[in-house]
């Protein structure tokens, strides 16, 4: 079980508001929520509801109008844009609906890619490459690039490049919205083993009951507050 006691994150108060024209457009009211270190948790809600810009704010992508954002011991919600750059290179790794790979890059290259930011070797690096390439199960398509490639394995591509840097937390967003039923349920298994294997913490944007259950916990959010929270029977294994 995840420790509660050690939070990664902590959400502390947050509002998040947008002026356009002379309106004001409050999209968080006041959230507070904290996640466990090796937690797996769903955010849920309506179009609107707030769970993207969330997750955005939890990922150092954006800051809070007001409130604080912990995790692990950095005040993410205090560091400028220059700081969350760096900090965001070592310490999340980001899962997208679309993939985000550069089509011209092979599937070894664009899972590398984070590395290159970090000060490594290039023996760590190839190193470090293999390892997530052989974790999700596609060591055998080093050099393939992404057009040549089915959906899921592009997924499992940015599954692997997400975890590259051994991030202290890992952000996805919709991560099976552009996957038919069997690589979407494919993709959820290799999430869980990820978590499992290397205890990663995972914060999760879904809009599918299915890749839901998954978490051990689902937060549903409506009008940027916290409406709702329940355990899955995952939160008792």
């Amino acid at each position: 079980m995840p420790d509660f006691r050690d939070p990664i994150v902590r959400v502390n108060a947050v509002h998040k508001y947008f002026k356009r024209g002379g309106e004001r457009l409050d999209v968080l009211n006041g959230l507070s929520l904290s996640v466990g270190k090796g937690d797996f948790v769903a955010l849920m809600g309506p179009s609107g509801s707030g769970k993207t810009t969330l997750l955005n704010l939890i990922a150092g992508l954006d800051t809070p109008s007001e409130g604080e954002i912990h995790i692990g011991n950095d005040l993410v919600s205090a560091m400028s844009e220059t700081q969350l750059a760096r900090w965001r290179t070592r310490n999340i790794g980001f899962i997208f609906q679309f993939y985000h790979l550069l089509p011209v890059l092979t599937a070894y290259e664009n899972v590398e890619l984070p590395l290159l930011l970090l000060p490594l070797t290039a023996a760590q690096r190839k190193q470090q490459t293999l390892n997530a390439l052989q974790l999700v199960g596609l060591d055998n398509r080093l050099q393939h690039r992404p057009g040549q490639l089915s959906g899921g394995q592009q997924q499992r591509v940015g599954i692997a490049r997400a975890i590259v840097t051994d991030p202290t937390l890992i952000v996805a967003d919709e991560p099976t919205g552009d996957l038919d039923a069997k690589s979407a349920h494919e993709i959820l298994d290799l999430l869980c083993e990820i978590r499992r294997a290397l205890n990663k913490t995972i914060v999760l944007v879904t809009h599918d009951p299915k890749a839901a259950e998954r978490a051990d916990r689902v937060l549903h959010l409506d009008k940027g507050v916290l409406v709702r929270e329940q355990e899955t029977s995952n939160s008792n294994a």
